[in-house]
């Protein structure tokens, strides 16, 4: 503000007093991480006055200025390097918007607005507004720790990030086939980022899974607080469904048992074809045996034949 113009009285300090006091009760204004935050005044100007009469500026509750209207013009050299090129003006509304909202941006703002007077400046507005900071945290994801074991359950861990407020709570939701819903709460640990102040989360947790269920599909729920007071619930993908125990061959699906039918006949006719192998080469054998020895004694006779008659002869002879 200029130096010049900014020297006060004892009765405008009272009206100013007057008027911090009567803009105790804040506006409220909301906006989500990294996105544009609206700071309003609320001026109403019932009197038609003219910018170039008036010093506009916002502040916030460490007193640095955000930015600053004075007489007319833009003023820069009161406004605080860390909020530098991230502000606008809409002089339709009065309104300033705060660009890229940090969470560390949270907090109340003043809009103040003085009139230029023959005896310098006159403090003639002040609203005061409290500014809140939201962020949406990312879709939980479930990992597994651990096998599902045969009459037990399974160990799970879910997580998410970058979200603020603080998450309120974080669960693991059962779903069964007859459409019963259990909940499974896990100690929920917190970690924030020391510089974009966003909140992580997560939790381990021991899930039993229930007797005589075939199927389970898991969720992992957390619930946080958004805009407007509102509460809401980021759910999981379905992380599987988890078949409860073996279940015996008759229970098994039918291209299982088609398959084992399968391989069984198939053994069956392989012991079949050795067996027979088997038989025909002791059918072979044999016969081959049988003929072997049939010309032995074919073979015999002829030379029995043979040497019977040569000695006739030489008995006929021996006769003669």
């Amino acid at each position: 503000m200029g130096t010049g113009d900014s020297t006060m009285g004892p009765g405008n300090i009272l009206i100013l007093m007057a008027l911090l006091h009567s803009g105790t009760a804040f506006l409220k204004s909301e906006a989500y991480f990294n996105e544009t935050a609206e700071l309003p005044c609320q001026f109403l100007n019932s009197q038609n006055l003219s910018l170039n009469e008036l010093v506009i500026f916002w502040q916030d509750q460490k007193k640095l200025v955000l930015y600053e209207f004075y007489l007319g013009k833009e003023n820069l050299n009161n406004v605080d390097p860390k909020y530098m090129q991230r502000t606008s003006f809409d002089q339709n509304s009065w309104t300033l918007r705060l660009h890229r909202a940090q969470i560390k941006d949270k907090g109340v703002y003043q809009c103040i607005i003085h009139h230029k007077s023959p005896t310098g400046l006159v403090p003639h507005h002040q609203k005061d507004t409290e500014l809140s900071l939201f962020a949406n945290f990312t879709e939980p994801e479930i990992v597994q720790m651990s096998n599902v074991t045969e009459n037990s359950g399974i160990n799970l861990t879910c997580s998410s990030g970058q979200g603020y407020p603080k998450a309120m709570k974080m669960y693991f939701l059962l779903k069964l086939e007859n459409s019963t819903e259990l909940e499974y709460e896990g100690v929920m640990q917190t970690s924030q980022d020391n510089g974009t102040e966003l909140y992580n989360v997560s939790i381990s947790s021991y899930v039993p899974l229930p007797d005589g269920v075939s199927n389970v599909t898991i969720f992992c729920v957390l619930k946080a607080k958004s805009m407007k007071s509102r509460e809401i619930e980021i759910c999981s993908k379905p992380f599987c469904r988890v078949p409860r125990q073996p279940s015996p061959i008759a229970h098994q699906p039918s291209w299982i048992i088609a398959v084992i039918l399968i391989f069984l006949i198939l053994c069956g006719m392989a012991c079949c074809l050795w067996k027979r192998k088997k038989k025909q080469r002791i059918v072979v054998s044999n016969k081959e045996t049988t003929r072997m020895e049939k010309d032995t004694n074919e073979e015999t006779e002829e030379r029995m034949k043979i040497y019977v008659p040569e000695r006739h002869d030489r008995e006929v002879q021996c006769a003669v």
